[in-house]
């Protein structure tokens, strides 16, 4: 089956976005998507588009404090002995529980006033993942990695997904956030060209192409439907053996 066949009877099988929309698909043999899938309508360089710092929230109040609580419900306990956690493409503001730490919470994001000022972090690193996908760290260093409304930035997706899987520990939890707001003229083109399901089954190939990771789930957890900004969730676990 080629990829547009594949596309169009995937997505026409859930008309919203419900808790199954990654459950039993059948995914094809090789990726499906293509090199023009992952172009943007602005390609100047994105370090010139992040050089000033932005601190503002993206996601509106409700949206923030629906991932918040997710995230109370699936972190490991504050201040676990051990535990590291990377947010990924992360800014001044990290949205984790009030109060929340670990001994090692690093932040990667592409401006460095903005990690500065993030209170959650102990350490940053500031990189362009389009430009070096390979991540500073040692093999198996985190056991929490979150992405909060940028993974639909990724133009090396499978890229950055291998590398989250080589440096989670076994059994270590990816959580990657998105809502329906983004920077439409950086977003990748299969994003902007596709609605909420088709991006939790976007999410779900990184997973599930860049190997090693448990099947991905996808989670709607929008506070009020309608009523304000929609946020959902597609997770995975690297595998134990993995």
């Amino acid at each position: 089956m080629n990829r547009s066949a594949w596309w169009s009877l995937i997505a026409s099988s859930v008309s919203c976005f419900p808790v199954h929309a990654l459950q039993n698909v059948e995914w094809p043999e090789q990726f499906p998507f293509k090199d023009e899938d992952f172009q943007r309508f602005n390609e100047t360089p994105d370090s010139l588009f992040y050089e000033a710092p932005r601190f503002v929230t993206h996601i509106d109040d409700a949206a923030i404090a629906a991932l918040t609580k997710y995230y109370s419900e699936v972190f490991p306990p504050s201040n676990t002995p051990g535990v590291s956690i990377l947010d990924m493409c992360s800014s001044w503001v990290s949205h984790f529980p009030k109060g929340y730490k670990q001994e090692r919470v690093v932040g990667m994001g592409m401006n460095e006033e903005e990690l500065k000022r993030n209170p959650v972090l102990t350490e940053y690193v500031v990189q362009d993942l389009n430009l070096k996908p390979k991540l500073p760290f040692e093999d198996n260093s985190f056991d929490v990695i979150t992405n909060v409304v940028s993974v639909d930035y990724l133009t090396k997706p499978l890229d950055v997904f291998k590398e989250m899987c080589r440096i989670l520990k076994p059994g270590g939890l990816a959580i990657m956030s998105f809502s329906n707001r983004c920077f439409w003229t950086k977003a990748i083109s299969i994003w902007t060209s596709t609605g909420d399901t088709d991006h939790a089954l976007i999410v779900g190939s990184y997973f599930h192409y860049a190997g090693g990771f448990e099947p991905p789930q996808a989670v709607d957890i929008s506070p009020n439907p309608g009523r304000s900004d929609p946020m959902y969730i597609v997770f995975s676990r690297k595998l134990s053996t993995a």
